[in-house]
């Protein structure tokens, strides 16, 4: 019962800067005896959402259309809730008070927001952002402009609207919402979302990413760089603009875990425990899909000046019911020597070697992988990189 998917790769970039800290500097990790250059998983997770290619996540078919996203904005009500409303005809002061009110019950008002809210009332505006980010699966805020024109139909003022709204929560409102299939959005029941209330549902991360991290010594360059003003008179001397950036190259090891029941249970509103008696083809084609974007997908800063474009040198999966564990442990001490991607596969090995002789072996396991020796991981099934997305896919589909 494979109840847990590891996806561990290798992959690398020269000369880039792949994600940058708050100054602009390439961010860094301390490891073992040394500091390592790091990717977080926040741009990882944000770059494998966004990816626009064959195995997008937003072009997975469902339908008439596509699975649904979610919508990650501090304007989503205003954007998609009030503003439609209001295009279809719907008095500003009504659509902004269903808007207001819808808002105030899915999203509890913090005192920061309180405070705004009676500075904004106090001068004649109503509340229809949110105080951060939030995540809203496109089903939720369809669900939620449906209730509002239903509600705006049958009142005729802006205070009988919000009596109203406040009569729907009550009701059946959020027994509607509990029961959406991908209704937080495919990207939430993937990455998670956190919110407060109990009108939507909170959505734990099914795929748990690590920050990706060189498994050599870091390497910085500081790249001085200058622009030419072409409009410059001959007399004058110089260029126009002088700066630096930060640039670093590597071998980069990445690790995800994907928590099998927790994404059917997320994508089919299942329950976690019958995980196993729904239909499971979506999360076998988000696998699959997944598992091409993390090899493929590059991450990056200064895309025009470095192209850091690369696909993973390896990438090796297991499947099985055991808990996760990082291979990171075998670049605790820094990786060196000339062949730097046959040390790193030694100890890549050696480690997995070891951890299986310690623990004992539980996990099935594919490799796709380039410049492979025989005497290097010789008890796992080298295969394509396609062949090893729709292994893994296969491992959720089949599952039971």
């Amino acid at each position: 019962m494979p109840r847990f998917l590891q996806l561990h790769t290798l992959t690398s970039y020269p000369a880039a800067l792949l994600n940058r800290d708050d100054v602009g500097f390439a961010k860094r990790l301390p490891f073992g005896s040394s500091e390592r250059v790091r990717i977080s998983s926040q741009c990882l997770k944000r770059h494998w959402r966004r990816a626009d290619d064959e195995n997008a996540l937003d072009r997975i078919p469902s339908g008439d259309g596509t699975v649904p996203m979610a919508l990650r904005s501090r304007r989503t009500f205003e954007r998609y809730l009030h503003e439609p409303l209001v295009d279809e005809g719907v008095a500003d002061d009504v659509a902004a008070a269903v808007t207001e009110e819808i808002l105030g019950e899915v999203l509890p008002k913090g005192k920061k927001r309180q405070a705004d809210q009676a500075e904004e009332e106090a001068e004649g505006k109503a509340h229809l952002r949110t105080e951060q980010v939030t995540v809203i699966g496109e089903p939720e805020m369809s669900y939620f402009r449906e209730l509002a024109r239903e509600l705006v139909r049958d009142a005729g003022s802006a205070k009988e609207v919000r009596a109203a709204v406040k009569k729907s929560f009550k009701g059946q409102a959020k027994k509607n919402l509990e029961t959406m299939r991908v209704g937080a959005g495919l990207d939430a029941a993937l990455f998670g979302r956190m919110v407060t209330g109990d009108i939507l549902a909170r959505c734990d991360a099914a795929v748990h990413v690590a920050h990706a991290f060189t498994v050599h010594d870091g390497g910085f360059e500081t790249d001085y760089f200058s622009a030419v003003d072409d409009l410059q008179p001959r007399e004058e001397t110089g260029s126009g603009h002088i700066n630096t950036s930060e640039l670093t190259s590597g071998l980069f090891y990445g690790y995800v875990v994907v928590d099998v029941p927790l994404l059917v249970s997320n994508l089919e509103g299942c329950a976690r425990e019958d995980w196993q008696a729904v239909d499971r083809s979506l999360a076998a084609e988000v696998i699959r899909r997944l598992v091409h974007l993390i090899a493929t997908v590059s991450p990056g800063a200064k895309l025009g000046s470095t192209a850091p474009y690369a696909h993973a040198l390896l990438v090796l999966a297991e499947s099985g019911n055991r808990q996760p564990r990082t291979l990171a442990n075998a670049f605790l001490e820094p990786v060196g020597g000339g062949n730097l991607l046959g040390e790193t596969y030694r100890a890549l090995d050696d480690h997995l070697s070891s951890l299986d002789k310690m623990h004992e072996r539980a996990e099935s396991r594919v490799l796709a992988g380039i410049d492979l020796t025989p005497e290097r991981f010789e008890e796992i099934e080298r295969v394509t990189l396609p062949d090893l997305a729709r292994w893994a896919a296969k491992q959720v589909e089949d599952a039971g």
